[in-house]
């Protein structure tokens, strides 16, 4: 009993601490008169504590105030009215494709983010980014965009400019070529380094040159993050990719993250159990090793990433397209193909999402090559020839997405490409179907996954908590309202739910519509951060 009674008390001690920190507007700094009021919410501070009835005040772009405004006598420019609903750090997505959005002056607004909450993403992941760094964020500052946005350099695109389409291993010149450009994309402001070693040219370099970049990486406090080399059993297979990522963590001593973790296709279903030892045992040994995660059972590639073995590639789409007519090569290409196929769980697993033609949009592989009366592979080549295609593969399981979820390494990511729902949904989604119905994990927790964490991990500074000082990226949402729209036949749906979404401050999301201010950031690892963070 007293054990029990002991063990109550700490409860309540942390309770109340909790409650503390978030009452921190009882400080003798506190402002007279704030911007922006958000009174009566059920604050989630992000770091996976539960929620507190309190009220947030900003002021410029920072939170300036946590507590009770009444008692404290704070005026307010503008209050918003929160209660019944859930206030929270805005998320941010540590794998997004929207490097291309941003910078295009009519879809800059990130809108189908927006929408789900997010106010900061990740951009160039998978190995691919453009060079120099500089410029790119130069352009993002200067028209303007929607969220903030953290950028990574691209390994592949390092490698490219090096080495163009080739499989070779670099020389040593070549190498230390790659490593200034590595250098100097990190002293432009890269938070770290993507690679993509499933896709080429990044799937020809060996472990070595990736961990003599890393090593660059980790010099200027960056982080590495991977589309692993096999997430199925392709090459080294899925547990063989992880041990890579592993060894990169431990040779170039920086914090490694596996993007989008999943055990893709038949021949790995059900290895979730033994990828999450093999993580576990890393960081026991002091490896900062993480994850992000989106909740779908379908992938978002192309038909010749998911089909065309790397070598086909090598030298680019004009030697995949000339190896494709020769009879000789084509012969040897369509047999490998066909293991892929079966990999991918057949032609009926490949849904057609965007492409040249325009016609196979929205149809499976199998009744396209019935369309055509060719074989699924023959067909699949047949598209790759008018120009390819991108396809959302079926081919994972529900018990390894929740297996993966459960842990406390694993962050939300969306891995947002054109056709597929996760682009527009994948937070919505992860709230209303696998917090709310399903019960995978608790809000809390999704929060967390989504804000604090993802902040921590990519060392991005003052975001993804509220907390005093911290920028004002903060969402207000009624958790029963929060939906999913997208779909497969419809991807580009908005998510809804979300009632208030502010960036830097601004509102960007009122009532559910956006309001059409541009208040992201593209933000830049400083000096400073890098020095603080080795």
């Amino acid at each position: 009993m007293k054990k029990l009674g002991y063990t109550v008390l700490i409860f309540l001690i942390a309770a109340l601490c909790h409650a503390s920190i978030l009452a921190q507007g009882a400080n003798l700094n506190r402002p007279a008169q704030v911007d922006i009021l958000i009174r009566g919410g059920k604050v989630l501070d992000g770091t996976g504590g539960r929620a507190v009835n309190t009220d947030v005040g900003i002021t410029g772009d920072r939170l300036v105030f946590i507590g009770d405004a009444r008692r404290a006598g704070i005026k307010a420019t503008r209050t918003i009215e929160a209660k019944g609903l859930t206030v929270a750090p805005g998320f941010i997505d540590p794998h997004t494709h929207a490097e291309v959005d941003l910078s295009d002056s009519k879809r800059n607004s990130n809108v189908n983010y927006l929408m789900q909450g997010v106010t900061t993403v990740v951009i160039n992941n998978d190995g691919r980014s453009s060079l120099p760094l500089s410029k790119k964020l130069t352009q993002l500052q200067t028209q303007g965009i929607g969220t903030n946005a953290v950028l990574l350099v691209g390994h592949g695109s390092v490698r490219q400019a090096v080495l163009g389409m080739s499989d070779a291993a670099p020389t040593a010149e070549q190498l230390a070529q790659m490593k200034a450009l590595v250098q100097q994309a990190m002293e432009d402001g890269a938070f770290g380094m993507s690679t993509g070693l499933y896709y080429a040219p990044g799937s020809y370099s060996k472990i070595e040159e990736v961990i003599e970049l890393s090593k660059v990486v980790a010099a200027n406090g960056g982080i590495y993050d991977s589309h692993i080399r096999d997430e199925s059993s392709y090459t080294i297979g899925l547990l063989g990719a992880i041990d890579e990522v592993i060894r990169i963590g431990r040779e170039a001593k920086l914090p490694v993250h596996v993007s989008h973790i999943k055990a893709l296709g038949v021949d790995v279903w059900g290895k979730s159990d033994e990828v999450i030892a093999m993580i576990n045992r890393a960081r026991a040994e002091g490896i900062q090793m993480t994850a992000n995660q989106y909740p779908y059972t379908a992938s978002g590639t192309s038909v010749t990433a998911s089909l065309v073995p790397r070598w086909a590639e090598v030298g680019g789409n004009a030697e995949l397209l000339k190896r494709i007519a020769d009879p000789q090569v084509r012969s040897k290409l369509m047999a490998e193909m066909e293991v892929n196929l079966k990999r991918r769980g057949g032609a009926n697993s490949l849904l057609i999402t965007d492409g040249r033609n325009k016609e196979f949009v929205g149809k499976r592989l199998d009744a396209i090559a019935k369309i055509l009366n060719l074989s699924p592979v023959e067909a699949a080549l047949e598209i790759i020839k008018q120009g390819g295609a991108s396809v959302a593969s079926f081919n994972m399981q529900e018990k390894d997405i929740e297996n993966f979820m459960k842990q406390d390494w694993v962050m939300t990511g969306s891995d947002g490409s054109g056709g597929h729902p996760r682009k527009y949904g994948t937070y919505s989604r992860k709230i209303s179907d696998y917090v709310l119905k399903r019960h995978v994990i608790s809000l809390p927790r999704m929060i967390q996954a989504s804000s604090a964490q993802v902040a921590e991990t990519f060392r991005i500074p003052e975001r993804g908590r509220i907390a005093l000082n911290q920028f004002a990226d903060v969402i207000v949402f009624d958790e029963k309202a929060v939906a999913e729209r997208a779909t497969y036949e419809q991807p580009e749906l908005l998510a809804t739910g979300m009632k208030y979404v502010l960036v830097n401050g601004k509102v960007a999301v009122e009532e559910g519509r956006y309001t059409g201010v541009l208040a992201g950031q593209p933000l830049r690892k400083t000096k400073r951060e890098q020095m603080t963070t080795r």
